[in-house]
């Protein structure tokens, strides 16, 4: 059974940063593209980043852009989002997601097939 595990979210003043990670473990298949989504309380769970199986391509969502960045652990099964400059409205459950399909990138839910346990993020103004 494939396993995703967050870790890295907590609490944080506004313009603090965060660094999230994910490890993915126990896949049968040989790559993936690894994403980043995030969910308020009240709101459907958007996407943040993504990055390909190769670690060559990244993608942020415009909310997060030049704040966020999207990293390949140098173990392929890993993946990393710096969070800089935080606001509270970034303030959400944090998930890393697992897609095997091909195209990239993919900004929908429904386009991955694993998730994880979510991390909450906390910003306070």
């Amino acid at each position: 059974q494939v396993q995703l595990v967050e870790s890295g979210g907590g609490l944080v003043q506004a313009g603090g940063s965060l660094r999230l990670s994910c490890a993915v473990s126990k896949t049968s298949f040989s790559d993936y593209s690894m994403g980043w989504f995030r969910q308020a309380p009240g709101k459907e769970r958007e996407f943040v980043a993504g990055v390909s199986w190769s670690g060559a391509a990244t993608y942020t969502a415009d909310s997060v852009k030049g704040r966020f960045t999207v990293s390949r652990g140098n173990a392929k099964n890993t993946v990393n989002l710096r969070m800089a400059s935080l606001q509270p409205e970034d303030t959400a459950v944090y998930f890393c997601a697992v897609s095997t399909g091909h195209s990239f990138p993919m900004l929908l839910p429904s386009e991955y097939d694993y998730w994880g346990q979510g991390t909450q993020v906390t910003v306070s103004s």
